[in-house]
């Protein structure tokens, strides 16, 4: 067990060391956040807001959502999570999901309406109060992940039928899938881990608040949105690995709300670095979660602290993967946030 564990103390200093922080420094011409400006930052991180004017709060793991006279106001914190855990903040990361879905949005606006009113402020979405369904939509295109949920997780513990989809035997980790597929979970509460749904029980009705027809138009919807974003991200040089959508009803009328295509929600490869039975350099969240799975935590008990240096690489992470997706200059947005989130909201 003693050398179980020295084993995942080395695996976790060569994740420290597997990328130079200048590999990871945004791109000339840029405002050009070094690897000591990230460290610099970690202390301001935006981890939770109160703003009662705002009307009622609701915390989930990554935003804090006021609801107010038919609207929603999305405040995207610096919280990260991984294993369906709260697990540290990370600076800038906000601002990056919040400006990079808001990016998305706009993107696929003509395959499926969005929740988005406006974009007031670098970490603040105001957005149409949708009645959310009670299940996470995952859409994969290759076998791979180490969380409970993931399809290789679950296909290396022998599980043929994951998600009630057959999978042939002699699959190895990372390979492509022969069409894209979708792995549906329910809705975790906070502090609660997401369970496997099938495909079976969605498309019979079975599960409350989806029926049969409207889960077919998920299901069609999901594909579309997930081969769009496939498409931009291969532009951009990368592989868009799989992905979760959130989608609830406005007005009777489904429509995608939370996040879209981000690092948090979607697992991304750099194409060039993709060979078959081999690890791809990631550029998402993965980065994050191999580095806790390397220290043997999944989401049970106390989570081990983030060093700094750590945290400073997944930020630099973020910031590129905004930069390399969108083609433009990450701009920090201006300090304190919470001030600047008054000012721009007017309370």
């Amino acid at each position: 067990m003693l050398n179980a564990k020295m084993q995942r103390m080395e695996e976790a200093k060569v994740f420290l060391c597997t990328f130079a922080p200048s590999h990871l420094c945004v791109k000339e011409g840029s405002p050009m956040l070094t690897h000591e400006d990230l460290l610099t930052a970690i202390p301001t991180c935006l981890d939770t807001t109160d703003f009662p004017e705002l009307g009622e709060k609701y915390e989930g793991k990554v935003r804090d959502v006021y609801v107010e006279n038919g609207r929603r106001i999305l405040i995207t914190t610096d919280r990260v999570s991984a294993f369906d855990r709260v697990l540290g903040l990370i600076p800038y990361k906000g601002q990056v999901l919040n400006q990079l879905s808001a990016w998305w949005f706009e993107k696929t606006a003509d395959l499926l309406p969005n929740h988005v009113i406006s974009v007031p402020d670098p970490n603040v979405t105001i957005a149409h109060d949708a009645q959310p369904l009670p299940i996470e939509i995952v859409v994969r295109g290759y076998i791979t992940g180490v969380t409970k949920t993931s399809l290789w997780y679950l296909y290396e513990q022998g599980d043929r039928r994951p998600y009630g989809v057959s999978l042939p035997d002699g699959l190895q980790k990372n390979d492509q899938l022969p069409r894209p597929i979708i792995t549906p979970t329910t809705k975790a509460a906070q502090g609660g881990h997401d369970e496997q749904l099938t495909i079976h029980e969605l498309s019979r009705g079975q599960v409350a608040g989806v029926s049969p027809s409207l889960w077919r138009e998920i299901e069609q919807a999901a594909l579309l949105l997930f081969k769009r974003g496939q498409a931009i991200a291969a532009e951009a040089g990368l592989i868009l690995v799989d992905t979760k959508y959130e989608m609830g009803l406005i007005n009777g009328q489904l429509a995608l709300i939370d996040e879209i295509h981000t690092p948090d929600s979607s697992r991304y490869w750099i194409a060039d670095s993709y060979q078959p039975g081999s690890e791809p350099e990631n550029f998402d969240k993965e980065f994050m979660r191999l580095w806790f799975a390397a220290q043997g935590y999944r989401g049970d008990g106390i989570s081990p602290t983030m060093p700094a240096d750590f945290v400073a690489q997944i930020a630099a992470r973020y910031i590129a993967a905004y930069e390399k997706l969108t083609g433009q200059e990450f701009m920090p947005g201006e300090q304190t946030t919470i001030k600047r989130i008054r000012q721009n909201l007017k309370i």
